[in-house]
């Protein structure tokens, strides 16, 4: 490809003409534009970025250049020898001040929705809480036992077939398609940030406070979410990686029948001695 046409490529992408969009899951060369949304929440989230945000940016800074490149034409010192000495013009000061709010407000209203959507749990299902520390994540089923696991990130050297480098982890967080999820978040030590784009989810873990997010994966949508924690939580905060595996509602209630015995519960306080040894077990049970 030539410099050109890269050039070409990045600047129809920074506009936001482009529709090319690939999962986290699987990352492609010269990858355009944002993930595919899977959950309602992020469907919303796509389209105000795409249909109404980019639009609007795309005018102002179009709008703000005509004029940037017409004040430097016409009133460059060779064709205005005069420089004009006026100092208020009441009528611009109220344009480019009213302008600008007016945009805001019209931005306002579809924000403020979507804020709503993004935070509305009250038709949930089933309730997942998840629990960040450095660096895993700690996953509680409150609704189907109250069984809990630990995830943490595949060691490179001990990558199987297929694995992914950085995003698999020894457990995955099973979820089950077509049910509305109440994602609960905090934190044993400091700050995480639990992100999944598909699922249009990007919230704070924080200590001894519990923050709430719904999400939904529709039937039909059934395979693997990666995320990452994306707020900065120390030294290996790269290292740890979000897999979500969602499945039918069927095979769901038969891992967690699985799941109830291999995981302890949370009145005991104990847990397997061997995280990836019930992995194992279970991937060899559902094949």
């Amino acid at each position: 490809m030539t410099m050109f046409m890269r050039l070409l490529a990045w600047t129809v992408a920074t506009l936001g003409l482009t529709s090319i969009a690939a999962r986290a899951a699987d990352p492609v060369n010269w990858q355009l534009g944002l993930s595919d949304p899977v959950s309602p929440v992020a469907l919303e989230q796509i389209w105000f970025h795409d249909n109404l945000l980019m639009p609007i940016i795309i005018a102002v800074t179009v709008l703000v250049t005509v004029l940037m490149a017409y004040t430097c034409w016409r009133f460059s010192a060779k064709r205005n020898p005069v420089a004009s000495k006026t100092t208020h013009h009441a009528l611009l000061e109220v344009a480019w001040t009213l302008v600008p709010i007016l945009i805001l407000v019209g931005i306002s209203f579809p924000s403020l929705r979507l804020l709503y959507m993004s935070d509305d749990t009250t038709d949930a299902e089933m309730t997942l809480k998840v629990t960040g520390h450095q660096w895993y994540w700690e996953y509680a089923y409150p609704d189907h036992g109250d069984f809990s696991f630990e995830a943490f990130m595949v060691p490179e050297d001990e990558l199987q077939e297929g694995q992914k480098r950085l995003m698999d982890t020894d457990v995955p967080v099973v979820v089950p398609t077509g049910t509305n999820i109440r994602l609960l978040l905090t934190s044993g030590d400091v700050i995480h940030n639990w992100a999944v784009s598909e699922l249009g989810v990007r919230l704070d873990a924080v200590p001894g406070r519990l923050n709430q997010a719904p999400f939904m994966i529709p039937e039909g949508k059934e395979g693997v979410y990666y995320g990452f924690c994306s707020e900065l939580c120390g030294k290996d905060h790269a290292y740890m990686p979000i897999m979500v595996k969602a499945v039918t509602k069927a095979e769901f209630e038969a891992w967690v029948t699985y799941a109830q015995e291999e995981f302890a519960s949370n009145d005991n306080n104990s847990a397997p001695t061997n995280i990836a040894e019930v992995r194992t077990a279970w991937l060899a049970a559902a094949e």
